[in-house]
C-alpha cells in the first residue's frame, strides 16, 4: 500500500458549478482507481478561477458587505471539496467500495515577514480600467496592477507554506483510511499573531502547498495533474523536448534556466523538487487529467526522483 497527495488545478475544474460538477466525474473514476489498487489518497486542489468569482460576486454586490479575501478562500474549499468528495462518494458505491471521503477546511501557515509580501503578484478578481483601478486602490487600500494588457486588476501576495494547521487531523484521517481532500486553493493563509493565528489577504500556490501536504502526511508519491501529459524543456520551440524520466537532479539543473514559465510550470516543478529534497527516495509526477490513470501507475507522465 502506497499513499498519495494529488493536487488538481483549479482551472482543470471548469468554470461554473455546473460544468465542475460534470469534469469531477472523471477525476473521481481516477481517484477511485487508486483505491482500488489499495492505496490511501489526499487530495489538495487550485481555486485561482473560483475564489476570483466568489471575491468579484461581494465586491460587485450593492446589498452585500465586502467579504475578506480569507474568507472567500475558505468558501471555496468549502465548494469545492463538496464537489469533490461528493463525486468520489458515488464513484466508490458505483464499485461497491465503502470509504470516508472527508473534506478538511484548511489553514496554512506563512511567514508574516515573508519577502514576497512586499511584491504582490497573484492577480485576483475582475479586469478594470485604469482610472477605475486607481480609484479602488485608493478607496480600499488594493494594490492594483495592469495584467498583460487586459486591464488592471487586483494583485494579492503569494507567500510559501511554512506548516499546515490542521496536519494532525487530516493524518489521523488518512490512518484510519478516509479519503482526505484538504489545503484546497492552497490553504488559508495565516500568520502568527502572538499565540493566535489571523488570516491574511494572500493566496498560497496550491503546488507548494500540495508538496507540503505531501512532505507532512509522508507521501510516497506526489502527483500534480494539470493541462499537459508532460513537463517539457523548450516548449513549443523547434527544439522541444518531453521529459518522461527525470532525476531530481536534474530538474534542479533545469530550475536555473529559463526552461518553466513561473506563472505555469515553474511552481509545479520547484514544488515537486521540494518535497524530494524533503522526502529523499520519494517520487513526484507531473502528468495530465486524462492520463491520471496512467500516471499512477508510472505509465506516463514525467516521473521525478
Amino acid at each position: 500500500m502506497s499513499r498519495y497527495v494529488v493536487s488538481l488545478g483549479g482551472n482543470a475544474l471548469g468554470n461554473n458549478a455546473e460544468e465542475q460538477k460534470a469534469l469531477l466525474k472523471g477525476v473521481a473514476k481516477s481517484i477511485v482507481h487508486l483505491i482500488k489498487l489499495g492505496n490511501e489518497v489526499v487530495i489538495v486542489h487550485g481555486n485561482g478561477p473560483q475564489v476570483g468569482m466568489i471575491n468579484l460576486a461581494f465586491t460587485e454586490s450593492t446589498s452585500a458587505p465586502d467579504m475578506p479575501f480569507p474568507e472567500c478562500g475558505a468558501m471555496s474549499q468549502g465548494y469545492i471539496g463538496f464537489h469533490i468528495q461528493n463525486a468520489i462518494q458515488n464513484a466508490l458505491k458505483d464499485e461497491g467500495i465503502q470509504r470516508n471521503v472527508a473534506t478538511v477546511v484548511t489553514q496554512v501557515l506563512v511567514d508574516k515577514d515573508d519577502p514576497l509580501f512586499k511584491s504582490p503578484s497573484k492577480p485576483v478578481g475582475a479586469f478594470y480600467s485604469e482610472e477605475e483601478a486607481k480609484k479602488i486602490a485608493a478607496e480600499k487600500g488594493y494594490t492594483m496592477k495592469e495584467d498583460a494588457g487586459r486591464g488592471w486588476r487586483r494583485v494579492v501576495a503569494s507567500p510559501l507554506p511554512v506548516d499546515v494547521v490542521e496536519k494532525e487531523s487530516i493524518s489521523r484521517l488518512v490512518k484510519a483510511g478516509d479519503v482526505v481532500i484538504c489545503a484546497g486553493g492552497g490553504g488559508i493563509p495565516v500568520i502568527k499573531n502572538g499565540d493566535h493565528l489571523e488570516g491574511i489577504a494572500a493566496v498560497i500556490d496550491k503546488d507548494y502547498a500540495s508538496a507540503k501536504v505531501a512532505a507532512l502526511v509522508d507521501a510516497d508519491y506526489l502527483v500534480i495533474l494539470t493541462a499537459v501529459d508532460n513537463v517539457y524543456i523548450n516548449f513549443r520551440k523547434p527544439d522541444e523536448r518531453k521529459l518522461e524520466r527525470v532525476s531530481k537532479a536534474e530538474m534542479e539543473e533545469y530550475l536555473k534556466t529559463d526552461y518553466f514559465a513561473k506563472g505555469s510550470m515553474y511552481p509545479k516543478v520547484n514544488a515537486c523538487v521540494k518535497f524530494l529534497n524533503e522526502k529523499p527516495g520519494k517520487t513526484a509526477i507531473i502528468s495530465s487529467l486524462e492520463k491520471a490513470n496512467l500516471a499512477v501507475e508510472l505509465k506516463a507522465g514525467t516521473i521525478i526522483k
